[in-house]
């Protein structure tokens, strides 16, 4: 298996509000209002918003309804960059579950969740690099 990943799919209680919410981001998405998957290219992947109930049956999973230990990051040039994601994230309808700041790590980063509870980290690695197409690589 080749080290990589290709997509994530996020099971979302309320699709229509999930699409609004990311679009409000500024991403795009050439879904039509009435599809029941709504799929946006993130950089070399993608990023999918599914019905929560039915990405469960799909995968083979019982749903608890809590949070399935995942937190997605989204990697920024600087931490100036880090704080402006954040307030995008917010004036979009997001939680602010941790304003940006100095991290035990070196880095600066916060955290955001989504309208159905989904935590991104919008964090600066002065160790990594993010290229002009987004990818992120790591220090050698």
């Amino acid at each position: 298996m080749e080290q990589r990943l290709s997509l994530v799919t996020l099971g979302v209680f309320d699709l229509a509000r999930a699409r609004a919410f990311y679009e409000a981001l500024g991403w795009t998405t050439g879904a039509k209002p009435d599809d029941d998957v709504v799929f946006f290219q993130s950089g070399g992947m993608i990023v999918a918003l599914w019905d929560r109930v039915q990405l469960a049956e799909d995968s083979g999973v019982e749903d608890g309804g809590g949070w399935g230990g995942i937190t997605f990051a989204h990697n920024v040039r600087s931490p100036g960059e880090v704080d402006a994601v954040i307030a995008e994230a917010e004036a979009a309808g997001a939680t602010i579950a941790r304003p940006g700041a100095e991290t035990f790590w070196g880095g600066y980063s916060g955290v955001f969740l989504d309208p159905d509870g989904n935590p991104w980290e919008v964090a600066h690695n002065p160790h990594w690099t993010v290229g002009p197409d987004g990818s992120v690589t790591l220090a050698p």
